[in-house]
């Protein structure tokens, strides 16, 4: 299996820059644990420019947002997106387009707008996060909010996954409660806390900060919080960390070990003739039975099953970067010059009895026989001539989308 990080993974570090002035062993001391705010001084690379305020007019008005890209709040409240859609109009009467009218009305009565999904809408904004993801590991995910002056759009609440707050426009302030429920899982939203989140949030802060252009804040998941704009309009990006965590390894053995019993015939036998399942003492001796086939089957699990399990859900939880579909399919008709691997691709070299396949979150290419060395030699450079690869290889690589046309002749 070749490396993620020999294959489509750029080098670390130029998403981190955008968001806090730690390096990857300096952020792990405060890595789920703690807040932390950077002066716009202090932040390394600059990200204003990824979303400026004429970005999110241009977004609203002449990309053709559709609601599930848009949410409209106020005070907690949540508009329904008949309130701010229309249709499109002749040739494109799509009835969930967002209404620029609407939301011109909306923003002046003090509704805060929310872009999301910005990390597959916004070009700056795809580079920026996807940097990020391959920086940290986990995956990530980008929305904006956009606030009239002197307004609130959401109560204090929590998040289940780690964010990093980068003010673009305006200033708003932000207080940070300690959590009610450490590092919550997916499935463990602040709604099901919502007593436990006010009564909180109604003690003084344990961090009261107000943000301004070029600032960033780190704020772990399940840390209370609120922010409210002042003065002016204010706008922020968020990045969306969607860690991972020990509970996914624990549902990689749960996983790995029940296909294992699975090859169990006494735990593929039919429970007797006449049985109620919903009664536990019929249950006991059938339950006590599966229980010490899968504490066996646990022991034998070692952290390759575990990496294998999880390498699929590590595919799909991020897109590779952009590829040009009509300019790529041009450059296959006749390859010349370098191939370079898709950025963010996280492919693998998978052998089995039946060949080769390069696995990645393009999908599967199966090679020819003889065709792994040089598609090896290839991920793990990041880069190859197109007559080392061959002009048939390289043309299936392209047309699989896991290369892309690199300059005519190499510097």
């Amino acid at each position: 299996m070749t490396p993620s990080s020999e294959a489509g993974a750029p080098a670390r570090g130029a998403g981190l820059a955008h968001v806090t002035d730690l390096d990857l062993d300096r952020l792990e001391e405060i890595w789920g644990r703690a807040p932390r705010h950077v002066p716009a001084g202090r932040v390394p690379a600059p990200f204003a420019h990824r979303l400026t305020t004429a970005d999110v007019d241009d977004l609203l008005s002449r990309r053709g947002l559709r609601t599930p890209f848009l949410r409209v709040a106020r005070d907690g409240r949540t508009l329904d997106g008949s309130e701010f859609t229309l249709g499109g109009g002749v040739g494109a009467a799509i009835r969930d387009q967002v209404d620029d009218t609407a939301l011109l009305r909306l923003f002046g009565e003090g509704h805060t707008l929310v872009l999301q999904g910005l990390h597959r809408t916004h070009p700056p904004v795809i580079d920026l996060a996807q940097a990020l993801a391959a920086d940290l590991g986990h995956p990530v995910q980008a929305n904006a909010y956009v606030t009239p002056p002197s307004s609130r759009g959401f109560a204090a609440h929590y998040d289940v996954h780690d964010v990093f707050v980068l003010q673009t426009a305006g200033e708003k302030t932000w207080r940070l409660h300690r959590p009610v429920h450490p590092w919550p899982l997916r499935d463990q939203p602040w709604q099901d806390r919502a007593a436990e989140v006010a009564a909180a949030a109604a003690g003084p802060p344990d961090l009261e900060v107000t943000l301004r252009p070029g600032d960033a804040l780190y704020v772990p998941r399940g840390w209370l919080h609120a922010a409210t704009a002042l003065g002016g309009v204010s706008t922020h990006l968020t990045l969306g960390v969607h860690v991972w965590n020990r509970h996914h390894l624990a549902e990689g053995l749960l996983d790995v070990a029940g296909r294992a019993v699975a090859g169990q015939e006494g735990l593929r036998a039919p429970l007797r003739a006449g049985v109620d399942v919903t009664e536990p003492r019929e249950l006991v001796a059938d339950v006590a039975a599966v229980r010490e086939a899968l504490v066996e089957a646990l022991a034998d699990v070692d952290a390759g099953a575990i990496a294998e399990f999880l390498a699929g859900r590590q595919r799909s939880a991020q897109r590779p970067a952009p590829v040009a579909p009509v300019a790529t399919t041009g450059a296959a008709a006749s390859p010349a010059g370098t191939l370079r691997v898709r950025d963010h691709l996280a492919a693998t070299l998978e052998s089995d009895d039946s060949g080769t396949t390069l696995r990645s979150r393009a999908g599967r290419l199966p090679l020819d026989e003889g065709e792994a060395p040089a598609v090896r030699a290839w991920l793990a450079g990041g880069e190859s001539d197109v007559a080392d690869l061959g002009e048939d290889l390289a043309r299936r690589l392209l047309l699989a989308g896991v290369g892309v046309p690199g300059p005519t002749t190499r510097a």
